[in-house]
Parts: structure tokens; sequence; C-alpha cells
């Protein structure tokens, strides 16, 4: 009985294609800084500028890189980071929004 082959894939968390994704690899690591300052600054009510705004471009660059991804590390990096520039951004709209004490 002949058994199936598996691809290797390890040490690559997912990655199965076994070929780069540079724009990939890319969005995703910018989706991620971005939902971890939109996450952190939205605990301070005075830094709402600075969350709803990375909260924004982190929630446009993961849901491009969703839209563009291939595998399955990648889309996990993602929800991740979309996730995080969410309630970021949520919460930076609720403390006074992307232009609030600017006008």
């Amino acid at each position: 009985m002949a058994q199936a082959l598996r691809p290797n894939t390890a040490g690559s968390l997912f990655a199965t294609d076994d070929r780069p994704h540079p724009v990939q690899d890319a969005l995703v690591a910018v989706t991620l800084v971005l939902g971890v300052v939109s996450f952190v600054t939205a605990m301070f009510h005075n830094l709402h500028l600075l969350s709803s705004w990375t909260g924004l471009v982190g929630i446009l660059t993961g849901a491009y890189g969703q839209w563009i991804s291939e595998t399955t590390r990648e889309r996990f990096g993602l929800i991740l980071g979309l996730g995080a520039s969410a309630v970021g951004f949520f919460l930076g709209m609720a403390h006074g929004g992307l232009f609030g004490g600017l006008w």
C-alpha cells in the first residue's frame, strides 16, 4: 500500500506552497504593527487621533492583504492585525474620532 506524499512544510508555519510572497508578508507585518500601535494607544484617551488613524490604515491594509493572501500563515497574521486595528479604531472613534479636537 502506497502512502500519500506530504509536502515538506517543516519550519514554514503553514506556508505550504514553498514560494516567497514578499508583498503579502510586508502587508502582514504592516498590518500587525499598525494593529499593535492602534490597540495600545487606544487605551489612552488623549491619543485618540493616533489610535483612530492607525486603526483605519491597519483595517485597509489588512483587508487588501486578505484579498491577495495565498497561505494560511498570511491570513492568520492578517486576522490578528485586523482585529487589533479594528478595536483600536473603534475605541479611538469613541474617544474623539479622526478629527476630534482639531476643528
